[in-house]
């Protein structure tokens, strides 16, 4: 694996935006990325199913950054061949240092995979968790205003995991969740899951069954990016004309796989 993560969060900025800084929203979700095989298909097919434009990347021709309006929300890097990656979807946390934040994922098991490495304006770094399932760290400045890539981009991420509650004490601990920090995330049990909300809205969630039932070895730990969206069909639809396919869908929302073969799920925005 080469040491580059995909299209990170604060590789390019608009000049007319304040940069808002990780150690203001530190342990939140604040970018989520994708690797591709093929960046104008996988532009073409996000374009249609979420209404994304495009813009080119600072880090090169491989790596373009998705628009809703003028709000950057989503980064791809066409390097999962070249890279020999995985296709996917990865969630990337605010953290203030980079390095902290990795060697903490080693320190509870976790593995580092790229990085820390420099990309001004800040430090990233790819990381996975005891059971798998791959994330992000950025430190530094943010890209655009935070609070509009909120409102623009995904309703929230949710980890499938084996074991909700070892995995909320890990990633705890690695982002400072639940701490005496001002400004750091909470932590609750709401209906059925782990819930992590960011001034007071839901940002993350992390569910692996019943509370009783003892962990599930047969899932595969991931964490899956949801879209906020007016209508749930019209993207189903949209992601089977495209080249996608849909693999569950009911009125509220809908998992889909784009071409490549990266899952993500559109949620309809009334159920937030």
């Amino acid at each position: 694996m080469n040491d580059q993560p995909s299209s990170a969060p604060g590789a390019r900025r608009p000049r007319s935006t304040r940069p808002v800084s990780t150690r203001s929203v530190f342990g939140a979700p604040c970018w989520v990325s994708l690797t591709s095989r093929d960046l104008a298909a996988t532009q073409d097919f996000y374009g249609a199913v979420l209404g994304w434009r495009w813009r080119r990347d600072s880090l090169g021709d491989h790596f373009r950054t998705a628009l809703v309006g003028d709000v950057p929300v989503a980064g791809v890097a066409a390097v999962a061949a070249m890279w020999q990656m995985t296709v996917a979807w990865t969630p990337y946390f605010a953290v203030p240092s980079a390095d902290d934040a990795a060697s903490r994922t080693r320190e509870r098991g976790g593995t580092v995979a790229v990085g820390p490495i420099s990309l001004p304006p800040g430090r990233a770094a790819l990381l996975a968790d005891r059971d798998g399932a791959t994330f992000g760290v950025w430190e530094g400045a943010l890209i655009g205003n935070w609070e509009a890539w909120r409102q623009a981009a995904p309703a929230f991420i949710r980890l499938h995991t084996r074991d909700a509650f070892d995995s909320a004490i890990f990633y705890g601990e690695i982002l400072d969740w639940a701490t005496d920090v001002p400004g750091c995330c909470e932590v609750h049990y709401e209906g059925g899951e782990v819930v992590l909300r960011s001034r007071g809205d839901i940002v993350a969630r992390i569910e692996s069954g019943a509370l009783e039932a003892a962990p599930d070895p047969t899932i595969r730990p991931h964490w899956q990016v949801h879209f906020a969206v007016e209508d749930v069909t019209d993207c189903a639809r949209a992601a089977e004309k495209h080249g996608g396919s849909v693999l569950r869908e009911s009125a509220d929302e809908a998992i889909l796989r784009d071409p490549d073969g990266a899952q993500f799920t559109v949620t309809s925005h009334r159920v937030r």
